[in-house]
């Protein structure tokens, strides 16, 4: 028998379609055994799973095109903006956030990260950094984020994949990620992830809270900053942040891209 999903693609960071992170999210309650091969089909950097469990309540599932994640943050936003505006509790493996979606955006609480100091180096030279003035591992929500601080411009890296890969099975992290400060109140980022099939991300929720926090203590960034991130992939995000120590939120605005059917 057929099995009919609706489906929208929605474009996060971004207040235009075709720019900022694609996520598709799946409106219907799909089969768990084809979850994997839908997200395979649409081949964004992640397609989640929403159900709706009560009155601004639903649980989802989230896939990139190789792997399920515990927790995203783009995916998050995103979801809870199809599902329409207000206060939405999100559950997935990695936890319960809260999100807050309107017509234009949508913004999300994340979980308190746990940091590790790291050795540079090996990050430094699998991205092409010339440098970098620390490392740390970032952890929430069932993720781990490796972020590099530098004071190195990052529109020309060249990162070699393999040894992103390499690097991040040894710190056991999903992303590999550089920042740079460009002004108190705003921050470069690139974030790699072969290890989940992706490249390059063009806007990571998830790692946005803990880079905003790192930021605030090695440079004395703003406590409220905009992280630009996709640029060089002709993908631009603006990702804001509030990084308090207390309660860190991240969230962006929103524009849908397309709709559709899976006819399976």
């Amino acid at each position: 028998m057929a099995v009919a999903l609706r489906y929208r693609i929605v474009d996060v960071f971004s207040d235009r379609p075709l720019a900022g992170n694609a996520l598709c999210v799946v409106l219907d309650p799909c089969p768990e055994a084809v979850m994997a091969a839908v997200a395979r089909e649409v081949n964004l950097s992640e397609s989640t799973f929403p159900v709706v469990t009560g009155d601004g309540t639903y649980e989802v599932r989230i896939f990139t095109p190789h792997a399920e994640l515990p927790f995203a943050g783009h995916p998050s936003l995103g979801t809870a903006w199809c599902l329409g505006a207000g206060r939405w509790e999100q559950t997935s493996e990695g936890g319960t956030v809260v999100v807050e979606a309107d017509a234009t955006g949508a913004v999300m609480t994340q979980p308190t990260p746990r940091f590790t100091s790291a050795e540079p180096g090996p990050g430094v030279d699998a991205l092409g950094l010339p440098g970098a003035e620390m490392a740390s591992v970032a952890e929430a929500g069932g993720l781990r984020h490796l972020i590099l601080a530098t004071d190195a411009p990052l529109e020309s890296l060249s990162p070699d994949p393999g040894a992103v890969a390499a690097v991040a099975r040894h710190a056991r992290a999903h992303t590999v990620s550089a920042v740079r400060r460009r002004d108190d109140v705003t921050l470069h980022v690139r974030v790699f992830a072969p290890v989940l099939g992706i490249a390059e991300d063009a806007g990571t929720g998830s790692v946005a809270g803990p880079i905003g926090l790192l930021a605030r203590r090695l440079w004395g960034t703003a406590i409220d900053a905009t992280i630009l991130q996709g640029a060089e992939m002709g993908r631009p995000c603006r990702i804001e942040v509030h990084a308090d120590e207390a309660e860190v939120r991240v969230g962006g605005r929103l524009a849908a891209c397309a709709e559709g059917i899976f006819t399976l």
